[in-house]
């Protein structure tokens, strides 16, 4: 059993950057994919980005494209999200989670979830 647990939301102007984490424990082995999905209020949970265990492929919602970068250090067991030129349509909670399969980035797809962190752009 993954267990995930994220940190580095916070409140930050528009334009201005925010480094998220998530650090995961037991069971690593058996992840193949990490991601990075988001809720704001009243609507469903999206993908943001995700980011192979044990590679270097990435994919990207197109909404964060070019701002956002995800990443991973194995050795920490750590996926990272790096959220730049926010925007207000940013805010929402943000969850990090992990598949064991080949699949899309779907919630539903996703195996193991963390708790969230709270990320609020204010213009």
């Amino acid at each position: 059993q993954v267990q995930l647990v994220e940190s580095g939301g916070g409140s930050v102007q528009a334009g201005g950057s925010l480094s998220l984490s998530c650090v995961a424990s037991e069971g690593t082995f058996n992840i193949y994919v990490v991601g990075w999905f988001r809720q704001a209020p009243g609507k469903e949970r999206e993908f943001v980005a995700s980011i192979r265990w044990w590679g270097s492929t990435t994919h990207y919602a197109d909404s964060v494209k070019g701002r956002f970068t995800i990443s991973r250090d194995n050795a920490k067991n750590t996926a990272s999200l790096q959220m730049n030129s926010l925007k207000p349509e940013d805010t929402a909670v943000y969850s990090c989670a992990a598949r064991r399969n080949v699949g899309r980035d779907a919630v539903d797809e996703y195996d193991y979830w963390g708790q969230g962190t709270q990320v609020t752009v204010s213009s």
